[in-house]
C-alpha cells in the first residue's frame, strides 16, 4: 500500500479486528487448540519457505548495515522453526483461562459474587526482527481469545508475510476468521503511528523492540501499553556462593547471548568471595573476548592474574550492553546489593547465587524487579522456559502484568454476579 492509502488501509484493518475479536471471545477451547495445531503443523510443511523468505530478509537487512544484534534476531535456522511449532502446541497443552470464574463468594444479602476471566479485545503487537514472535504472539492472543494486529519490522517483512499466510490458513482450517491475526503489510513508520493512536480498536499495545522504539511510543501512545524498557539484569554473587555454580550461572547469563533483554550486564560481587571467583570469571570472559569494565578491586584482582581488564566510567552501572562488554563491582555486603540493583536496575531480571538461605529470601523479598531468581541464570526470565508456552513480551510494569507476559497476562477480570431475585433494599 502507498503512503495516501495507509491511514484508511489501518482503520480497515483496526475495524475486521475489532469484529474478529467478537468471533475469537466466544470460541470454545476446542476450535483455538485446532487452529494452533493447524498453524503448528503448516509452519513444519513449509520450513523450506519460511527459511528462503528469511534468508531474503537477511540479505537485504545486511546490505542495509543492519546491526548484529538484530541480525542475530532475525535470523531463522531449523531448530528455531521447530522451536516456533512446538511453542504452539506448547500452548495447546495450557489450560484455557477464559471463562473461568474464581473468588465466588456468598454475600449476606443472597447474591454471589466472583471475577470471571475475559479476552482484552484486540492487541497491537509491534516489533522489531524476531519472526517467531509472530508465531508467538497469534498463539498467545488466539489461545486467549483475542484478536492481533501485527507490525513487524521491515527487515522481516518476507518472512512475516510468508508466516501471516500459515496462520490465516490454520484459522481458517478451524473456523474462525482470518481477520483474527492480521499482519501489517507496510514497512512506513507510519502505520506503528496509526497503530497507536487507535484506541477505539486496539486494547493494548505491546512493544518489542529496541530503546529508540519504547521510548516514542511511551511519547505518543494513546493506547495502553505493556511493555518495558530496558533490560539492565544483574547477578550478585555472595559471600556464601559455590563459586563453581556461581562462574557457570555468571557465564551463561552473560555470554549464552548477548542480544536479549535477560541478559546479565552488571556482576555484582561480595568482596569475601571475589579472590575466588573474579579471576576465573574473569578468564571466561577474556577467552571468549567479552571487555570488562571494572571497578579498582576487580581490575587490580583480574591483574594478578593477567588478565586485562577497562576501568569503569560513569554510567557504566546505568548501561545496557547488548553486547560482549559486562560491568564488574564489588560490593561490602548484601544491603549494598540490593540497594544496588534496585537503584541502577530495570526491574526486569536479577539473580543471587547464596547458599545461605536467609540472604536468598531477603533477595527475593527486597528486590523490586518483575523477576527475581536464585542460583539460575538470568536467561531463563522467558516465557518459554516459565512455562507460559511462549510469550508476548516482558513487563516490568507494576499494573496488569509483570515479567514474561502469558496467556493470562492478554486476560482480565470482571465481576459477575449470581441471584436468585434478590434486590437491594
Amino acid at each position: 500500500m502507498n503512503a495516501s492509502e495507509l491511514p484508511s488501509r489501518m482503520l480497515q484493518i483496526g475495524r475486521a479486528a475489532r469484529v474478529a475479536s467478537r468471533v475469537v471471545a466466544k470460541a470454545d477451547t476446542r476450535t483455538k487448540n485446532a487452529a494452533l495445531l493447524a498453524i503448528a503443523a503448516a509452519i513444519r510443511r513449509d520450513a523450506p519457505a519460511l527459511k528462503a523468505a528469511n534468508a531474503d530478509d537477511l540479505e537485504a537487512a545486511r546490505a542495509s548495515g543492519l546491526d548484529e544484534v538484530l541480525l542475530d534476531r532475525l535470523a531463522l535456522s531449523d531448530a528455531t522453526i521447530a522451536a516456533m511449532a512446538e511453542g504452539l502446541e506448547q500452548i495447546v497443552a495450557l489450560p484455557d483461562p477464559i471463562g473461568e470464574i474464581g473468588e465466588l463468594r456468598h454475600r449476606p444479602s443472597g447474591i454471589q459474587v466472583g471475577r470471571m476471566r475475559v479476552p482484552l479485545g484486540v492487541v497491537g503487537i509491534i516489533y522489531e526482527a524476531r519472526p517467531n514472535v509472530t508465531v508467538d504472539a497469534a498463539g498467545l492472543t488466539i489461545k486467549s481469545g483475542n484478536a492481533a494486529i501485527l507490525r513487524g519490522g521491515s527487515e522481516a517483512i518476507r518472512c512475516n508475510t510468508a508466516l501471516a499466510a500459515l496462520i490465516h490458513e490454520g484459522l481458517r482450517a478451524a473456523g474462525l476468521p482470518a481477520d483474527a491475526v492480521q499482519v501489517v503489510a507496510s514497512t512506513d513508520r507510519a502505520a506503528v503511528g496509526a497503530m497507536i493512536t487507535m484506541p477505539e480498536y486496539i486494547d493494548v499495545i505491546v512493544p518489542r523492540g529496541g530503546k529508540g522504539l519504547i521510548e516514542r511510543l511511551m511519547r505518543e501512545s494513546r493506547v495502553p501499553m505493556i511493555k518495558h524498557l530496558d533490560g539492565l539484569c544483574h547477578v550478585y554473587v555472595d559471600e556464601a556462593a559455590d563459586v563453581e555454580q556461581a562462574v557457570r550461572i555468571a557465564d551463561n547469563a552473560k555470554t549464552q547471548r548477548y542480544g536479549t533483554c535477560n541478559t546479565m550486564e552488571v556482576l555484582l560481587v561480595h568482596r569475601a568471595a571475589a579472590a575466588a571467583f573474579v579471576p576465573r570469571i574473569g578468564r571466561i570472559y577474556a577467552d571468549k573476548a567479552v571487555e570488562m569494565r571494572a571497578c579498582p578491586g576487580t581490575r587490580a584482582l583480574l591483574a594478578s592474574a593477567g588478565i586485562a581488564s577497562v576501568a569503569m566510567r560513569d554510567g557504566d552501572f546505568d548501561t545496557e550492553w547488548l553486547a560482549p562488554i559486562v560491568t564488574i563491582a564489588l560490593v561490602d555486603d548484601l544491603d549494598a546489593a540490593i540497594d544496588h540493583v534496585n537503584t541502577h536496575g530495570s526491574r526486569h531480571t536479577d539473580t543471587i547465587v547464596t547458599g545461605r538461605y536467609e540472604h536468598a529470601l531477603r533477595f527475593v523479598r527486597e528486590v523490586d524487579s518483575a523477576s527475581v531468581m536464585v542460583n539460575a541464570s538470568t536467561r531463563f526470565a522467558d516465557g518459554f522456559e516459565f512455562g507460559l508456552g511462549a510469550e508476548i513480551g516482558i513487563s516490568n510494569d507494576k499494573l496488569h502484568a509483570r515479567g514474561p507476559v502469558g496467556l493470562e497476562g492478554l486476560t482480565s477480570l470482571k465481576y459477575v454476579v449470581f441471584g436468585h431475585g434478590e434486590v437491594r433494599e
